[in-house]
């Protein structure tokens, strides 16, 4: 009987081990990638940009300013929800889409040149927010 109550306290503060550390995760942000958006033959700026586990792939995206923009979102497969938001009104450019596993679009054109934020703003209880642990990166409109 105490070697069962035994197994039961080692299972479990594995179990909450493990728990805590897929929860509160260490930054795993990424090095820098960045991506040169290309004018398409329908005169679109085209890019895709992937979340996961605190990060996004490009999390540096160049486009041209006053060509309209076509950017695909998703996330990687998993239950750990996350979002992509933009707030700069004053280059056109806002938007809070959540990412899931299927690729959605958001339509945007960059109006005036500089480096726009966009981050995850999800966040668990108590926990750090997915930008706190590196899930974030940046627009940068150029001419």
């Amino acid at each position: 009987m105490k070697f069962r109550n035994l197994m039961f306290s080692v299972t479990g503060i594995l179990l909450l081990t493990a728990i805590a550390g897929i929860v509160n995760g260490e930054d795993q942000s990424a090095p820098t990638k960045a991506f040169q958006a290309i004018v398409a033959a329908d005169s679109l700026q085209k890019a895709e940009i992937v979340g996961g586990s605190y990060f996004f792939t490009p999390n540096r995206i160049i486009l041209k300013v006053n060509i309209p923009v076509e950017l695909k979102i998703r996330k990687e497969p998993g239950i750990v929800p996350h979002n992509i938001i933009v707030s700069a009104p004053e280059a056109g450019i806002v938007f809070d889409a959540p990412m899931e596993n299927e690729a959605t679009v958001i339509r945007f054109t960059p109006t005036k040149v500089g480096s726009y934020p966009f981050y995850c703003n999800k966040k668990l209880l108590f926990f750090q927010s997915h930008r706190e642990k590196g899930m974030e990166g940046v627009l940068e409109v150029v001419e």
